[in-house]
């Protein structure tokens, strides 16, 4: 019986040695089939980390294995039914010193390539370009420094899906209307802070997960090899939609990125000149519908009835049916007495400001007959 369980015990220390060891590429294929370890990535960062990471798990599994498989043979081989009688001695000086240099030289020997990769990670110096990201309950904010290009980024997930009124899509709760564009092969700089709470700027493909505070300036850095689209999210908790903020980067070629920059300088050229114009009210109404469900509904709802007493209703809301001057000054600066309604001046466009509160004010029984101009938003502005 004693000879059995012997012999098992060296037949499971030999096949945890084997998968520590001999077959540590299949076991890895194994844990990446079944979502159970880390994400490898894209880059060479990312990859220099998920190396260090199964490196240092199969360190720790061999001395697991040695340990135990010592302790366990001892635990046999010198137990009391076997005649075995325990030594009475104080401390070993020789011993103590064993277990005191063994631990520290593995030590130092992790320590050398976690240190490597550190380097790696915090090493910003010297980009190709700088992107700020500043985060917003619920949005994220790009801005290319010495570009003239900036853009707000939301979740563009249908609320129907949201609802569970339709079928969820593959990137549920992980697709936005503008994506952050990279070029691949540059040392691209993220420069990230956030605009209200703390968030979490969160790409695990890039190997970037950097904290987003208000009034201090997180830099992470990444250079993605391969043109490719690389999800994340926001990984704070910051608030009622910390789940809806996802995030979004696409890496894509030099010449493809070059020509994006030029259509977004257009494209901001004319919402400019677009401020200028006048619109007919079915046209503001459709636009600040659209505007409304993208930027507003989180909050208020797509219903418009809000979630009182934080986020109120906008239908028969005392501010949307109330003095037009001061349901725009609300959108344009934001509540004084409740700091859940963000300011909305610099974050959409005098067009889509005109829009939404054109929308606010005829939609959902509301009925004002009120018609908001560009102009209208960009004198408000100017008070």
């Amino acid at each position: 019986m004693l000879y059995q369980a012997r012999s098992l015990l060296s037949r499971l220390l030999a096949a945890c040695f084997l998968a520590a060891f001999s077959t540590q590429s299949m076991a890895e294929e194994e844990v990446e089939r079944w979502g159970l370890n880390m994400t490898e990535g894209v880059t060479t960062v990312s990859r220099d980390i998920f190396g260090l990471h199964m490196n240092i798990l199969w360190w720790c599994v061999g001395i697991g294995v040695v340990v135990f498989g010592v302790m366990f043979y001892t635990m046999l081989a010198h137990r009391k039914s076997k005649g075995a009688k325990a030594e009475n001695f104080h401390e070993s000086t020789t011993l103590e010193i064993i277990w005191t240099i063994i631990p520290f030289v593995i030590l130092i020997i992790m320590a050398i390539p976690a240190t490597t990769t550190l380097k790696q990670i915090y090493d910003t110096d010297e980009a190709d370009m700088d992107v700020v990201i500043t985060g917003y309950q619920w949005k994220w904010k790009y801005e290319y420094l010495g570009q003239d290009v900036s853009f707000f980024s939301l979740l563009s997930t249908p609320v129907a899906e949201i609802q569970n009124q339709q079928k969820k899509n593959p990137n549920y709760l992980l697709e936005v209307d503008e994506p952050l564009v990279i070029p691949i092969n540059k040392k691209v700089r993220f420069l990230i802070t956030a605009n209200d709470v703390i968030h979490s700027w969160w790409v695990p493909d890039l190997a970037v997960k950097k904290d987003a505070i208000p009034g201090f300036m997180n830099a992470a850095w990444t250079r993605v090899e391969e043109p490719g689209i690389y999800r994340g999210q926001c990984a704070e908790l910051c608030g009622k939609d910390h789940g809806f903020m996802p995030i979004v980067v696409k890496a894509v070629p030099q010449e493809e990125y070059d020509q994006w920059i030029t259509e977004r300088r257009e494209m901001a050229a004319k919402l400019k000149a677009m401020a200028n114009q006048t619109f007919t009210f079915d046209e503001l109404y459709a636009k600040g519908e659209q505007v409304y469900n993208t930027v507003c509904a989180a909050c208020h709802q797509p219903n418009g009835e809000g979630i009182p007493p934080t986020f109120p209703a906008i239908k028969g809301s005392p501010i949307a049916t109330g003095p037009l001057a001061e349901h725009m000054d609300i959108v344009i600066n934001g509540s004084r007495t409740n700091p859940a309604m963000a300011a909305f001046g610099d974050q959409i466009s005098e067009v889509d400001l005109a829009a939404v509160v054109t929308f606010q004010r005829n939609a959902f029984g509301n009925n004002m007959g009120d018609t908001v101009q560009p102009i209208d938003v960009l004198k408000a502005k100017q008070q």
